[in-house]
């Protein structure tokens, strides 16, 4: 009896220890394309879950990879979620494990944002792949003032805004890239104006930002731009920015107050640079527009693309200095977009083909997320 006793416990302890050892997060990748992304587990859920606090280590079960994760406060003092950069095959699954440690790991920075009062306020952030600006108050009323978002090729993975900012020599590539890229009076790489009577009304520029996280792997901000008259309405709005670590876009949130009116017209658009045949393709069913630049003055050529996963657009391209895609911005409900780029001398896209492959695969990525369960 004794004997039968014993092994019922050895049976319900080893049950209990194998139990524990299965539980894990398993990732499911349900395109044709194979990935590496951040995938968010609520915070909350998670420490319970296994049963950890704010430090941990995941790893790849079949690989003993460790993988580096980001706690994502979103502007709070604790963390919301969980983000772990997660590389999967095609069609492929993924198990990691989760474990305890007794010092947090040392992940590389691979994105950041900052404002630049030196430059006339402008805030720029980047990640291992690109970097990206807005104009700020300081530049309004200057000759070299400009509208919208502004790209830099990058050909390294290391970050380089703090150190082209100091050395003050970025329109010029020293081996790591460079600002060519003309914005002027456009929107860019994909800024977002309102539209009334078939005319842009550019807004002042940005006026206070937030920080809500800045790296490892995800950086997200918010700019915010004072009321403003335009064609009789008033109109303000925030627009919060995030980046990932090894994307070439950047998620766009855009909520837009008007005091006169539930709708407001508003379009997102890309600088065109005069070419008579440019190479672009507008995908009216994926929403999306990509748009390849001709080469300027020997610096390469860029890449630019839009994708609207949540609204229809139209295409409007009656404008010589821009495509434009035009929408309407509900009131109370955030609009959202995605800009990106590319630079054919980074090696990753070298052609106006593999850039539209580029967007559409990105566009597929976008409407399939990367699946998540705690088992």
């Amino acid at each position: 009896m004794q004997k039968t006793i014993w092994s019922i416990l050895v049976c319900a302890l080893l049950s209990a220890g194998c139990a524990e050892q299965q539980k894990g997060i398993v990732v499911s990748n349900p395109t044709d394309i194979a990935r590496q992304e951040l995938v968010s587990i609520p915070y909350s859920e998670f420490t319970k879950h296994f049963d950890v606090d704010s430090i941990f280590s995941v790893k790849l079960i079949d690989a003993e990879t460790e993988l580096p994760y980001q706690l994502e406060k979103i502007g709070n003092t604790t963390p919301e979620n969980v983000l772990i950069l997660v590389p999967i095959d095609a069609k492929g699954e993924v198990t990691l494990s989760v474990a305890k440690q007794d010092s947090k790991p040392d992940f590389k920075t691979q994105t950041y944002a900052r404002f630049v009062p030196e430059r006339f306020d402008d805030f720029a952030w980047e990640n291992n792949v690109l970097a990206f600006r807005m104009y700020g108050k300081a530049l309004e009323g200057r000759p070299d003032d400009a509208q919208g978002t502004d790209v830099w090729a990058k050909r390294t993975e290391e970050l380089v805004i703090d150190k082209w900012y100091k050395e003050n020599d970025y329109h010029t590539d020293h081996g790591e890239g460079l600002d060519y890229y003309s914005v002027g009076q456009t929107l860019g790489a994909g800024d977002v104006a309102p539209y009334f009577d078939n005319k842009i009304h550019f807004t002042k520029h940005y006026r206070e930002y937030q920080i809500l996280d800045n790296g490892p792997l995800r950086t997200t901000f918010v700019l915010s731009f004072e009321p403003e008259e335009l064609n009789g309405e008033t109109i303000s709005l925030t627009k919060t920015i995030s980046l990932d670590a090894g994307q070439h876009f950047n998620k766009v949130v855009v909520d837009l107050k008007n005091q006169q009116s539930q709708s407001t017209p508003v379009v997102v658009g890309l600088a065109r640079r005069g070419e008579s045949e440019p190479q672009y393709d507008f995908n009216e069913s994926s929403r999306s527009l990509a748009y390849w630049e001709p080469d300027v003055q020997g610096h390469g050529q860029t890449g630019t693309a839009l994708i609207l996963p949540e609204s229809q657009p139209t295409f409007i391209d009656n404008d010589s200095t821009q495509f434009l895609l035009s929408v309407g911005i509900q009131q109370n409900q955030p609009f959202v977009y995605y800009n990106g780029a590319s630079w054919n001398k980074a090696g990753q896209v070298t052609s106006a083909d593999e850039w539209k492959g580029f967007v559409e695969k990105q566009v597929e990525k976008i409407n399939n997320p990367l699946v998540v369960k705690l088992k």
